[in-house]
């Protein structure tokens, strides 16, 4: 295990700066050997670990919807999937049941939605892309948690990964909340997706769905939580190899906007000439 230690750091949670501690692995990331050399040495052989990256590292783990200062903002945001499903339904080839409520949701993220879902990846490298390639001024971060233990708290019998399916009662329920703080609510759990989405399956992503007991995710709730600072001089060196083992805009976003984008800026085209 890589010797963690915990620093005490701002964050802001719908507009609200909170003090919030988090385990912080002590290595100077400055190429993408060291990067996996860091998790290899600190992930347990046999488990499951999930990413996220940050572009700038004092960003807190919320879900977009649950971000807003005032509650009924949140509550505006959450409801908007139900907008989305009427207006989306006929831009859709192949639109989700009604009461598929989870495939819905993760569309209207997919599409840039506020919802309660936080998205992680299984992939280190690609939560690495995000952290460099978000916010280059900015220090970043690579967030790794433990999604079984976080779902211990839940189901202390059985920990594992909520399935979309077996346990769509569970989700359900969640799905289902507003946007109000209830101390005595449900924590977060994580979650597979559903696999509706080409972007879901080239990020290998998955998700997190937090309650109404707690919006942020910290180590408070999350006792596996811990994170690996990118800083912004090494940002461009980390692109650069990470372009090198094929991790990409084109290669992570499948949408072809994204591949013009990736096509041009590699052309040096990304300005406009006289």
């Amino acid at each position: 295990m890589v010797k963690k230690t915990k620093v005490s750091y701002k964050q802001k949670r719908g507009g609200e700066n909170i003090t919030s501690v988090c385990p912080v692995v002590p290595e100077v990331i400055d190429r993408l050997g060291k990067y996996f050399d860091v998790f290899n040495s600190l992930l347990r052989k046999g488990e499951t670990f999930w990413f996220r990256g940050h572009g700038d590292f004092t960003w807190s783990l919320t879900p977009s919807a649950l971000r807003f200062k005032k509650e009924s903002d949140r509550n505006k945001a959450l409801q908007l999937v139900s907008d989305f499903k009427r207006f989306a339904e006929m831009k859709l080839e192949r639109p989700p049941a009604d009461d598929a409520e989870l495939k819905w949701v993760q569309l209207a993220r997919h599409y840039g939605l506020p919802t309660r879902l936080l998205d992680w990846t299984r992939n280190a490298a690609v939560a690495l892309y995000f952290a460099c390639y978000e916010k280059p001024e900015k220090d970043g971060a690579v967030y790794v948690l433990n999604p079984v233990d976080l779902n211990r708290e839940i189901d202390p019998k059985a920990p594992r990964v909520f399935d979309p399916n077996l346990d769509a009662e569970v989700i359900k329920i969640y799905l289902k909340l507003d946007g109000r703080m209830n101390s005595r609510g449900t924590g977060t759990i994580a979650i597979n997706p559903t696999w509706n989405s080409s972007r879901i399956m080239v990020q290998q992503g998955v998700f997190t769905i937090s309650g109404s007991k707690y919006f942020a995710l910290t180590v408070k709730y999350a006792s596996s939580l811990a994170y690996v600072e990118i800083k912004k001089e090494y940002k461009k060196t980390l692109l650069e190899e990470l372009e090198r083992v094929g991790i990409n805009e084109m290669s992570i976003f499948p949408e072809l906007e994204h591949m013009c984008n990736y096509l041009t800026e590699s052309a040096n085209l990304n300005e406009e000439s006289d």
